[in-house]
């Protein structure tokens, strides 16, 4: 790229850094400035990336860099398919000795190991680079770590609480929860009737045309050995879609979001869920206005307050709790495993091929679409692995790697911390775990399943209900002192020294299964 001016900064921008308003831009001097993005191959296969999750980020690059450019912005911009390096730090090098800037510009990088490949190539180069707050969370790290000081532990209520009085959101004027209460969690966990969900409006759809049709092109040719379709790829790629989703959502789904965000039902994927976190991921979408539109559906009688407070505890909770746990511990978090577990991911998290028909739907519709919603990743698939002692990096890498939605700051707390309890108790109060009467409440997918969720031991057995009970055994001294297993370990007690050895056994013979 020839330029006649100086590069005063090359400022950096990452593919989930796609927010037109970023602290970047604050300074940016079009005659002097240039804007450097850069598709690489080793950000695709670091792990094994879903051919869905890699056309997302690139086609939603692709569609930024577009919009830019017209805006007048100079933007240094590397494809794939144009010979790029197959690392970020040697493409951004061969970048800094194209531009020779002054300095190099960027927004915190959402995930550790991308921040320290670009501090480190900024070192190698000799150049100064400029790291920003990425302004668009409700809170940020340091502010997080002011929070967790002098505190033994930490859980996401308090935190929570802190940001709805700070943001002044469903909160009265003296500061006090809307409705006299700060969640509605048990208002949120009911199941669908044996008639099933009825006619749940559908999300909308986004054709793939200009960029994006060349993108799912180029991620069929070059990753074609890579999990997962492109067959229904139909994410939002554009801040316009993303405001269209949100719309879409408040407007269909949001009122009956909050009594159902636990459910599952065969053969429906989305459900009442929004889908809009990979949008928030990506900052294609804002979650101010987020957040501001669901209040807002509350306040007009659109959405009931257990809904609309619900959906709010996750923006403005949850997200941003684990993103505090993320860095506070980064790097060494990525590296716990307080169960100690070691077991490999079976093999049919990459095909769906399992008898188990609860499993078979909530990983068929990850292949399929590259999404599954919260209890279907948390109390599906990530109770499994829990239940059968995955080693919790093994879980995380594969987590990371099927979802559209999945940056490492939010994927792994989720997965390591509150799906695994790999961290031992840092994320979340007690460990996720549950037989398959669970599964059997919250949906229908034990009817077509040969599995009998009651029976732990015999040829009907479910392998949820059997690693159940064997997990309880196994952690029994573990969990003595935890307040909220105490239920579950006096149930455990009323199982005779016979039931459990043949739990053990059968547990045993399921682990073999799938070493």
């Amino acid at each position: 790229m020839a330029r006649h001016q100086k590069t005063r900064r090359l400022v950096v921008v990452l593919g989930d850094q796609l927010n037109a308003d970023s602290a970047t831009f604050d300074d940016f001097d079009k005659q002097h400035d240039v804007l450097w993005m850069a598709e690489v191959a080793a950000e695709s296969t670091h792990v094994w990336s879903h051919k869905a999750r890699i056309a997302l980020f690139l086609a939603a690059m692709r569609l930024f860099r577009d919009a830019r450019r017209k805006d007048g912005y100079t933007v240094d911009y590397t494809q794939l398919d144009e010979g790029a390096a197959d690392s970020l730090g040697a493409e951004l090098s061969k970048a800094v000795r194209r531009h020779r800037p002054e300095m190099l510009t960027m927004v915190h990088a959402g995930e550790w190991r991308v921040q320290q490949e670009i501090e480190q190539t900024a070192n190698a180069a000799g150049i100064q680079l400029e790291v920003l707050d990425d302004r668009h969370f409700f809170s940020t790290p340091d502010e997080f770590a002011e929070h967790a000081k002098g505190r033994k532990q930490l859980r996401l209520e308090f935190f929570y609480r802190e940001l709805r009085r700070k943001h002044s959101i469903l909160v009265d004027d003296d500061g006090s929860p809307i409705g006299g209460k700060w969640n509605y969690d048990t208002d949120n966990r009911q199941s669908f009737s044996k008639s099933g969900p009825g006619d749940v409006p559908a999300p909308p759809t986004f054709r793939a045309n200009g960029p994006t049709k060349g993108v799912l092109q180029l991620v069929a040719e070059r990753f074609p050995g890579h999990p997962g379709s492109l067959e229904h790829f139909s994410w939002p790629t554009t801040p316009r879609h993303a405001m269209r989703a949100l719309d879409d959502f408040i407007e269909h789904r949001l009122p009956h979001f909050g009594m159902y965000q636990d459910a599952l039902w065969t053969n429906e994927p989305y459900l009442y869920h929004s889908l809009l976190s990979s949008s928030l991921n990506l900052k294609l979408l804002n979650p101010r206005s987020v957040v501001a539109a669901a209040e807002e559906a509350y306040h007009t009688g659109h959405a009931p307050l257990e809904s609309v407070e619900g959906f709010i505890r996750q923006v403005l909770g949850w997200r941003e709790y684990v993103r505090g746990i993320y860095w506070l511990h980064m790097p060494e978090y990525l590296e716990r495993n307080a169960m100690q577990a070691s077991a490999p991911l079976p093999d049919f998290y990459w095909t769906a091929e399992t008898e188990m028909h609860c499993l078979r739907q909530a990983i068929g519709q990850t292949l399929e679409h590259g999404y599954a919603h919260h209890i279907q990743r948390l109390m599906i698939t990530g109770l499994f692995a829990l239940l059968l002692g995955v080693d919790p990096q093994q879980a995380h890498e594969w987590y990371l790697a099927v979802y559209v939605d999945a940056v490492e700051w939010v994927e792994l707390p989720n997965t390591l911390g509150m799906s695994q309890y790999g961290d031992g108790g840092a994320m979340a109060s007690k460990p996720y775990c549950a037989s398959g009467n669970y599964i059997h409440r919250m949906s229908n997918y034990c009817s077509a399943c040969r599995f009998n969720p009651k029976s732990a031991t015999g040829d009907d057995a479910c392998p949820f209900t059997t690693l159940y009970w064997d997990f309880l055994a196994r952690n029994k001294q573990r969990f003595a002192g935890n307040n909220r297993m105490t239920m579950q370990l006096k149930n455990l007690d009323r199982k005779s020294t016979a039931e459990l050895n043949a739990i053990r056994e059968q547990a045993a013979h399921i682990r073999e299964q799938h070493a």
